[in-house]
């Protein structure tokens, strides 16, 4: 279903692959030759549809928003990024990272109920083998933060909830020890930050590698609005769906009879009206601006 439009060509690189928001490529000259080039896109995705309309300045928030965690997080977790300084083309919405073997895991950690979370406690009072108090409802916070990990699903695929033995025994029980330490340190950083800042962090999902000396990095993306839950703190109401920063405003405009699309009917979605456009930028430009405190 995923219809991701061909990469752009950037002198200099040379292109390894493109997932739904995200291009990867290899630099073969400069001072970073070598090196990897991650450069967020303005693309938007739901439902595993890559849309055709884009989504303006995205890249760049998603871009600076995540720059500004890794350096919240640095004493914590070393990070994957090199440098800023990339090709005129794409300046302000890519990074030089170094290359990782990245683990075959999503390390996801939740501290409130909501999403496939949700949808696991619902049928069995656990989520990844963790079990939780009866009575909660959608939005409900956790008594404290769990972790939840995911298999990788191909492009296209939705990632798997599971076990934290099936961690071990994917990557061994001391790397499993750590990725799971490590997840829950950062999200409790980052849930402490965000809550001083009227914003709750309900749940988020980090990459995590390893360079060849075997040292855990955090790589991709960390902590946006496409790879975490934030909601306005004022407007929290556990029991219902919660108000959102993130592209929540595209799914339910897809899903209402506005849009005209019938989600079974296996075409895409059609093109996004512009105001349903400047509300979502208007969104995720809000959950930079609160978070960093900087003006974008």
């Amino acid at each position: 279903m995923l219809n991701i439009p061909a990469a752009p060509e950037i002198p200099g690189a040379r292109h390894l692959h493109s997932g739904k928001v995200r291009d990867l490529y290899e630099l073969v000259e400069g001072p970073h030759a070598g090196r990897l080039l991650m450069v967020a896109s303005d693309r938007i995705s739901i439902f595993d549809f890559v849309l055709d309309s884009t989504i303006p300045d995205k890249g760049e928030i998603l871009t600076r928003m995540s720059l500004w965690w890794f350096d919240q997080l640095a004493d914590l977790v070393p990070h994957h990024v090199l440098s800023t300084d990339v090709p005129a083309a794409v300046a302000g919405r890519a990074v030089v990272c170094e290359r990782l073997e990245m683990h075959p895991v999503e390390c996801v950690a939740r501290g409130y109920l909501t999403g496939s979370g949700l949808l696991d406690y619902r049928a069995t009072g656990e989520v990844c083998g963790i079990a939780l108090p009866a009575g909660l409802d959608d939005g409900s916070r956790l008594p404290e933060p769990i972790f939840t990990p995911a298999t990788k699903a191909e492009l296209g695929e939705h990632d798997e909830n599971v076990s934290y033995d099936a961690v071990v025994a994917t990557v061994g029980a001391e790397r499993a020890a750590e990725l799971r330490e490590l997840t829950l340190a950062i999200y409790g950083r980052a849930e402490e930050l965000a809550r001083e800042r009227g914003i709750i962090l309900a749940d988020t999902k980090l990459e995590m590698g390893s360079r060849p000396d075997g040292t855990t990095v955090l790589g991709d993306e960390v902590l946006t609005p496409d790879s975490s839950r934030f909601w306005p703190a004022d407007d929290w109401v556990p029991g219902r769906a919660q108000p959102s920063y993130d592209k929540q405003i595209v799914r339910n405009w897809a899903l209402s009879p506005e849009s005209g699309w019938d989600r079974a009917s296996g075409e895409a979605p059609p093109p996004l009206p512009p105001e349903v456009v400047e509300r979502t930028r208007s969104r995720y430009l809000e959950a930079y601006e609160r978070l960093t405190g900087e003006r974008f």
